[in-house]
């Protein structure tokens, strides 16, 4: 038995190499479509397509395929846990669904700091705010800056430097704080007796 587990975590990541091959390939589809790509798309699309239909979006930036490679990667590792130990716990798998979700977090998270950190780089080199890559840029930090402005700020009025350092701030204060709790729960849950 510990041999098809491991052979089907063997499978499971392979397809999530080819799952993430797609996705990069995706973001350069303004060069055409080639062969390679339609064969990908066949193969991951049925598979991306389950998780688009939640609708993950930040500004122009679709997130669902990171939820499906982070669903890979827990069946991946239940099939792994399964290969070495011949069992498992609720615990265990609580703790893993834990680490899954805390995955998924800090991605976005970071992605959110390197976005703002981006933007307040070429707002202080005094890039062309109107290229269209920046209009992009834009849709992602913009719902997030004002969030945590009128959470700080209320209605006060705050300079656009002072509004990115301190998303960052509160970000990497956010992406801290989970992180600690994210692992204090994954401990507790993985050491229940379940």
């Amino acid at each position: 038995m510990p041999q098809l587990f491991s052979f089907l975590s063997s499978v499971a990541t392979i397809y999530m190499m080819i799952v993430f091959v797609r996705i990069m390939l995706s973001w350069f589809s303004w060069m055409g479509r080639s062969r390679l790509q339609d064969v990908l798309a066949r193969i991951t699309d049925p598979y991306l397509n389950w998780f688009r239909r939640f609708r993950l979006r930040i500004g122009f930036i679709d997130l669902s395929p990171i939820l499906a490679l982070a669903v890979l990667s827990f069946i991946n590792r239940l099939l792994i846990t399964l290969a070495h130990h011949q069992t498992i716990s609720l615990g265990i798998i609580l703790a893993m669904i834990v680490q899954m979700a805390w995955g998924v977090v800090s991605f976005v998270l970071v992605f959110l700091m390197i976005v703002f950190a981006l933007r307040l780089i070429a707002y202080m080199a005094r890039f062309n705010m109107y290229h269209p890559f920046w209009r992009i840029v834009d849709t992602i930090y913009q719902p997030v800056s004002y969030k945590i402005n009128r959470t700080l700020f209320k209605n006060r009025i705050v300079t656009f430097t002072s509004s990115c350092l301190l998303s960052i701030a509160c970000l990497g204060i956010i992406f801290l704080g989970l992180r600690f709790l994210a692992a204090l729960m994954y401990g507790a849950l993985a050491r229940l007796p379940l």
